[in-house]
């Protein structure tokens, strides 16, 4: 990555979670969530870290740890169109490369953080990066709460989904007890950079049908022609935050 990549981070943070509420304010190690995942995004390159939330509650443990915060609307549908609000309070310009962090991702590795946004940056076809890992067991394979994507030789995405995709036919034929070599399968990790001005054209577009049905919003992008970069994280990226085992689980890592 050179020393001219220039970038904002920005953290999502909801209060209500059907799942886990108050999730961002979660104790973990004496802090909340939002802090530690705070805290990890100051260690990547960015110019400036930013919590965006629709919650006073989340606000001010923000403030009251030193952080960043703007406050953005309650009636967002998704964690870009919040990004997309707090680019244009910020007054960013079009160009201007934003990363959005998922607010509950407390070991989130900073040098991925970096990494999506040099991807971005270097990649002038696509409008938005992400990042994959390998799939390696048929749990993994078939679970739809881990959503695949599949990508051409240029490194572009061609689909995201939470079927298990690419479907080996011929193999699982056959033997459908273990994944075939050289499937190649890879699970999608959510961290997102994109530029400001394709941010801008998304919340003017309606929901896409393919998003609607996998309940996958990047899927939207897609669907309007726009290239999204994907590339195998350079560090392993533990999961988040989504139920009340994943919290006891990364309490005992940061206890």
């Amino acid at each position: 990555m050179t020393n001219s990549l220039s970038f904002d981070v920005v953290i999502p943070a909801r209060f209500s979670s059907s799942r886990l509420p108050g999730k961002p304010l979660a104790d973990i190690a004496g802090s909340p969530m939002i802090e530690h995942v705070y805290r990890r995004a100051l260690q990547s390159s960015a110019d400036r870290v930013v919590v965006a939330t629709d919650d006073e509650c989340v606000a001010e443990a923000v403030r009251a740890f030193g952080g960043d915060v703007c406050m953005t609307s309650p009636d967002h549908a998704s964690g870009t169109d919040r990004l997309q609000e707090v680019a244009t309070i910020l007054g960013l310009s079009s160009d201007r490369i934003l990363v959005n962090v998922q607010g509950d991702e407390p070991l989130i590795p900073p040098k991925v953080i970096d990494q999506v946004a040099a991807n971005l940056s270097a990649n002038p076809r696509a409008g938005v990066a992400t990042l994959a890992e390998p799939i390696k067991t048929l749990q993994d394979f078939h679970n739809p709460n881990i959503v695949k994507v599949v990508a051409a030789e240029s490194g572009l995405a061609r689909y995201f989904s939470r079927a298990p995709v690419p479907w080996p036919r011929d193999a699982f034929s056959g033997d459908a007890s273990e994944l075939p070599a050289g499937l190649n399968a890879r699970r999608h990790i959510g961290i997102y950079a994109y530029r400001v001005a394709l941010l801008n054209r998304f919340v003017s577009w309606p929901v896409a049908p393919l998003e609607q049905f996998e309940a996958l919003e990047q899927l939207r992008f897609l669907y309007h022609d726009e290239n999204i970069h994907v590339a195998d994280a350079c560090e392993a990226v533990p999961g988040g935050v989504d139920t009340e085992a994943d919290l006891h689980r990364m309490r005992e890592l940061l206890g």
